[in-house]
């Protein structure tokens, strides 16, 4: 198809769902429209999952749109970006308000739809000028650093994905946790004390990033370090380190999954088991 005429696809087929499905996405429950949007392998369907989505006051919704915002189709990108800007409100959580901007952003520069990219300018736009809202005071604030790596030839992309794996765990175990201050920028000390927050620095480098292939299987294994500091001096009270393994095949994309299988399932454990109790014991 011309892209002159992808390009109106996605304007004919939003306000032709929207009308179509307006009565019934009420009694549509979240987990079925997520479900939808993941699963269905008709675009229409998922199309109409996310804008219906949108409509819902539910925070449930947002991780599963930010996921179809890497959909194989157009028309699903772009109703997922529209619909994660009107869902992401001045009461979400700071670190959801962040993690939607980042990858509306990156959408308006980079996707290959101008459509699309349209959408997600629009959404991260009006994301952006909603009113920044106060810390919860007493709080505690954890400052998740950039992630490294010692291991030869491992792919830059899992410093990212050790990141984005502490701040999700961060997310699920330890909620009341802010893995980003509501201004969008680190706080100052002066801040952090304002707010009576305690603050904390999470890091971590991927040590050992080893491939073993015999015949046709593949051995991937992994070591991951973590620290925790105090905020923001950095002074350093604790350093975690932890392993996996994972089997695969030897074509190069199941090694690839099994890399970042492997970087993930060590991050989330370290993160979950360790990091967060330490950080409760110290706040009970």
């Amino acid at each position: 198809m011309p892209a002159s005429m992808r390009s109106c696809v996605l304007t004919v087929l939003i306000p032709l769902f929207v009308v179509l499905l307006q009565g019934t996405a009420a009694a549509d429950s979240v987990d079925r429209l997520i479900a939808q949007l993941e699963g269905e392998s008709d675009y229409k369907i998922r199309v109409s999952a996310a804008i219906n989505l949108g409509k819902l006051d539910d925070q449930r919704a947002v991780s599963a749109l930010m996921e179809a915002l890497t959909d194989s189709n157009e028309n699903v990108r772009g109703a997922a970006a529209a619909s994660l800007g009107s869902l992401v409100d001045a009461d979400a959580k700071p670190d959801a308000r962040q993690r939607a901007m980042k990858v509306l952003e990156g959408m308006a520069k980079r996707d290959s739809s101008s459509l699309v990219r349209k959408q997600a300018e629009r959404a991260y736009e009006r994301i952006r000028k909603l009113p920044v809202a106060s810390p919860q005071s007493g709080g505690i604030y954890v400052n998740i650093g950039a992630m490294g790596t010692k291991a030869a030839q491992a792919p830059a992309k899992l410093k990212q994905l050790m990141r984005d794996t502490t701040q999700q765990t961060f997310s699920k175990r330890a909620s009341s946790m802010m893995t980003a201050w509501p201004s969008g920028k680190d706080p100052s000390q002066q801040q952090l004390r304002a707010n009576k927050t305690a603050a904390y620095h999470v890091d971590g480098t991927l040590v050992t990033l080893d491939i073993q292939t015999k015949g046709g299987a593949t051995l991937v294994s992994c070591k991951v370090s973590m620290l925790i500091a105090t905020y923001p001096e950095k002074s350093m009270f604790g350093f975690l380190d932890g392993g996996a393994r994972v089997q695969a095949g030897s074509s190069p994309d199941e090694i690839q999954y099994a890399q970042e299988d492997c970087v993930t399932a060590v991050v989330e454990d370290l993160v979950a088991r360790k990091i967060i109790p330490v950080i409760q014991q110290r706040h009970p």
